[in-house]
């Protein structure tokens, strides 16, 4: 395992984060306390340091499992938990939302499952479009204040809030957002319009989830073997493109010598910026395959094959001031071929 800085900070990382939504039967799936056990000590031998989880996660189960399974080598792991979601208490109205009272109320009852007394990353879990962002920013500063807290993200939120948060907490002088979460995958490159440009120039760490696309890209999906359960029935296997990238992961597999899993997370792994996939699994076999994909490095041909064929329409206003683009002669004239320094971000 290699390591990472995290966005515009010195935390260290791992090249590979564990996503323990599945720590838990709660929800009527994922792993027992025993096969959770063998996952963590897994992800612990292959060097992984950054546990990712949220107090709503199998109803706090996850937070549990966490807890006790870091208590005798708490220093050693970077625990980032999230908040502002209702599943717990859904009938509370401050039990969901960015507010500070659930803020606050929501990070107690994490540390207590998570039996520490301070978490690594705190992540804004979702924004509720209400609370207003220095209300947001302020009450998170409070946390690093205090120690409960020592750095902050946000996850699935639009990128213009992001940045705006960002500034006001850089003019205030209040702890900013180091990460950002979002969901990112060869059959959802939608991040590329908006969400990781804006990363890129705020210098934020990025994780991502659902990089196997709820299944479809581990190969085990295709026209004639439809996906019975879970996330993948409810539409990500039946999107015939969604099929075909599939399909052509699967033949990058077979020429690397992989899985065709291993090939989407070292995909996303080869991506610009600081990029840090979020594995999960239901089992010890899933982990350990996930976890041998620090081992793949795909070459230039099969990266631009894999572009080729998950490219997405970046859209207004993108294709209009990018390359090609309606008003891109009159930006650049005929000097944007010579614009060696920044042609890569031109458009991008």
């Amino acid at each position: 395992m290699r390591y990472r800085l995290l966005g515009r900070s010195g935390l260290r990382v791992s090249e590979l984060g564990f996503g323990t939504m599945t720590f838990g039967t709660d929800w009527g799936w994922g792993a027992d306390k025993d096969e959770s056990r063998r996952m963590f000590d897994a992800y612990a031998e292959a060097g992984g340091n950054l546990l990712d989880t949220a107090n709503v996660y199998t109803q706090g189960t996850s937070e549990e499992y966490i807890g006790e399974f870091i208590s005798p080598d708490r220093e050693r792991w970077v625990v980032a938990t999230k908040y502002s979601l209702a599943a717990l208490r859904p009938d509370e109205p401050n039990a969901s939302g960015n507010q500070k009272k659930n803020m606050v109320q929501a990070l107690e009852q994490s540390l207590r499952r998570l039996r520490t007394d301070y978490v690594d990353l705190f992540w804004v879990h979702a924004w509720d479009f209400t609370t207003p962002v220095e209300e947001v920013m302020r009450g998170l500063d409070d946390l690093v204040r205090q120690g409960k807290v020592l750095y902050v993200g946000i996850s699935d939120t639009p990128a213009w809030v992001v940045a705006q948060a960002n500034t006001m907490a850089a003019l205030r002088g209040w702890s900013p957002f180091v990460a950002l979460q979002v969901r990112y995958s060869l059959i959802d490159r939608a991040a590329e319009r908006d969400l990781l440009p804006m990363a890129r120039e705020f210098d934020l760490g990025v994780t991502l989830w659902s990089v196997l696309g709820a299944g479809v890209l581990s190969g085990k999906y295709n026209h004639e073997r439809p996906p019975a359960e879970g996330r993948a029935k409810a539409g990500a296997a039946t999107v015939p493109r969604n099929l075909s990238i599939a399909a052509e992961v699967v033949s990058v597999a077979e020429e690397v010598g992989c899985t065709p899993s291993q090939v989407a997370i070292s995909w996303a792994q080869q991506q610009r910026g600081v990029l840090i996939p979020l594995i999960g699994a239901r089992n010890l076999p899933q982990l350990q395959e996930n976890l041998r994909a620090t081992r793949v490095k795909l070459e230039p041909e099969h990266l631009s094959r894999l572009d080729a064929m998950s490219e997405i329409e970046l859209g207004f206003p993108h294709d209009f001031l990018g390359p090609g683009g309606t008003a891109s002669q009159f930006i650049y004239g005929e000097t944007l071929d010579r614009l060696d320094a920044h042609r890569g971000e031109i458009g991008s």
